[in-house]
């Protein structure tokens, strides 16, 4: 388990978000409150369609909610407009995908560097870049293959090259060893762990797989929209929020 600090990297207070209108209506976080500090891997498992995908696109500024505060990193993201929402997310968040999201007729470096190259960097400045991060994940010799020809775990793993190569202060991780066999689940799970700690980062972790629940150092439970209970790193329960 990471060391935790006191200092919150995401609050978030009475979350609302509902989709449809009328009957159609359905309301998916429903007074949601959570946070993260910084420092910790944080993670939120419930059962499919209890709103975590959901509540991770309103603190990952992707989806803005109905109600409620959302601080992320110190900013109100309600008080935002979509530009600097765009801004907010490409300087400070970084994300890693259940199914990888890898461009298929990029390299592995290339894809490692497409944050950079968002941000305004130069296509060389943010390939050497990319090689570095990827090199300190092991993947010095694979740097210049395709998807196609590099394993799930070695995809996981530019994949996250590329969420963290922009340096994000909060990791946002959605199902990340879903694909991956139990030893390699547990290297990228080490792999994040690093991360939190050497970059002194939140990582924000959506999960089903309880094989990795030992990596975390609180876990966020949650049904029907709302954080039920928390966990803390002795496994001992919290009162509900």
């Amino acid at each position: 388990m990471t060391t935790a600090t006191d200092t919150l990297a995401v609050r978030c207070t009475g979350i609302h978000k509902s989709f449809g209108e009328g009957e159609a209506r359905v309301h998916v976080l429903r007074g949601t409150d959570f946070d993260a500090r910084t420092g910790e891997m944080t993670f939120l498992v419930g059962p499919s369609g209890c709103g975590k995908t959901t509540l991770i696109s309103v603190l990952g500024a992707i989806l803005s909610c109905d109600d409620g505060e959302v601080d992320v990193l110190g900013h109100d993201l309600r008080a935002l407009s979509s530009g600097k929402l765009a801004d907010f997310r490409l300087a400070n968040l970084g994300f890693i995908f259940q199914q990888f999201n890898l461009l298929p007729a990029l390299s592995a470096t290339e894809n490692a560097s497409i944050p950079l190259v968002a941000r305004g960097e130069s296509v060389k400045a943010a390939e050497t870049s990319a090689r570095e991060m990827l090199e300190s994940l092991g993947m010095g010799d694979q740097v210049h293959k395709m998807p196609a020809q590099l394993s799930g775990g070695q995809q996981q793993r530019v994949a996250i090259a590329r969420a963290l190569v922009h340096s994000p202060r909060i990791l946002i991780c959605d199902e990340p060893t879903a694909s991956l066999d139990a030893a390699t689940g547990n290297t990228v799970m080490g792999l994040l762990r690093d991360a939190a700690l050497a970059g002194d980062r939140s990582v924000i972790i959506v999960t089903h797989d309880n094989r990795i629940f030992d990596f975390a150092d609180r876990i966020h439970h949650m049904a029907d929209g709302v954080i039920t209970h928390i966990e803390s790193p002795d496994s001992s329960r919290e009162d509900a929020p």
